[in-house]
């Protein structure tokens, strides 16, 4: 027997996003068809957001430029059918509110911020640099917490901390902790989402407002499935889908990296035309495609003739 809750958490930015990948010709340009056959795809599988220049989208090596017309290209495509929430995240805070005030001109929904990577700024100096990216837009804010890339976390004093600005409503957590996860949603407003694929089940049963995922790219109909089966408290199902999709998981997680094997599953489905990623990055080898194929077709996800 399942119970419905009470009440459901708040999703400003929905409940199912993808962090997309940023889909590139062979000689390493966007490539224009492919960003928006991406687009309507994860559009028609279940999904309410998606998440542009973030982590998988190779952020890190794209240049100003290229940001912009990315953000332009998934927000003309998606045209109101789902939140559009942009990566603007850099070390140089100078460097973020021009990114911000780019998004905003574009028409994003709402800006993804990470913890400044390398310079590794104090808890006051990172509390600081969000106040100043906060106070100079009128857009919503999802921070990005994923220390394993920054060297910086959000500590939970600071979540709490930030969690006063108006604009700061969201977090996507690739940390991992559980309890600090915990402590934030009981004491705050904030919209929680899991930004680690193996964590999503938990997360959502712990009061997740919903998944940022790389797996969606493939999975997003089997996510929406586990989202409302948790809203309506019905766990054996979200643990059938959870388990489910464990091989895939595995696969696409732990074979190589993200963008690259996001990439290369989406290039075989006929999804984008090319896997083609940006040094260092390097595009998958026969066995790690082999791994890839196998994974997805234990979860039911065949990449090719993708049915989720």
């Amino acid at each position: 027997m399942t119970q419905t809750p009470t009440a459901l958490p708040a999703r400003p930015f929905g409940s199912v996003l993808t962090a997309m990948v940023t889909p590139m010709t062979p000689d390493g340009a966007i490539d224009v068809e492919s960003v928006r056959s991406l687009v309507e795809h994860l559009l028609a599988t279940g999904h309410d957001g998606i998440v542009v220049n973030g982590t998988t989208g190779e952020s890190a090596t794209l240049s100003d430029e290229e940001s912009i017309e990315m953000m332009r290209l998934v927000t003309q495509t998606v045209a109101g059918r789902a939140a559009v929430v942009a990566g603007v995240g850099s070390n140089d805070t100078r460097h973020v509110l021009e990114m911000s005030a780019a998004a905003a001109q574009v028409g994003v929904d709402g800006l993804l911020l990470v913890s400044p990577y390398y310079n590794k700024p104090t808890q006051r100096g990172l509390i600081a640099h969000c106040h100043a990216v906060a106070d100079a837009t009128e857009l919503p804010i999802m921070l990005y917490d994923i220390p394993g890339r920054t060297g910086i976390p959000f500590t939970t004093a600071t979540l709490l901390a930030l969690a006063e600005h108006p604009r700061i409503v969201a977090v996507k957590d690739a940390k991992g902790d559980q309890w600090a996860a915990t402590t934030v949603v009981a004491r705050t407003d904030l919209a929680w989402y899991s930004g680690i694929d193996e964590d999503n089940l938990a997360m959502l049963a712990l009061g997740a407002s919903g998944v940022v995922s790389v797996v969606g790219h493939l999975a997003g109909q089997r996510y929406r499935a586990m989202v409302d089966a948790v809203d309506r408290g019905d766990l054996a199902e979200a643990r059938r889908i959870h388990r489910e999709l464990q091989p895939a998981v595995d696969a696409i997680m732990t074979t190589s990296q993200g963008a690259i094997t996001a990439k290369a599953m989406l290039a075989e489905a006929g999804i984008i035309a090319h896997p083609t990623v940006r040094l260092p990055l390097v595009t998958s080898t026969e066995a790690e495609l082999q791994i890839l194929r196998e994974g997805l077709a234990a979860s039911g996800l065949a990449a090719q003739g993708v049915s989720v």
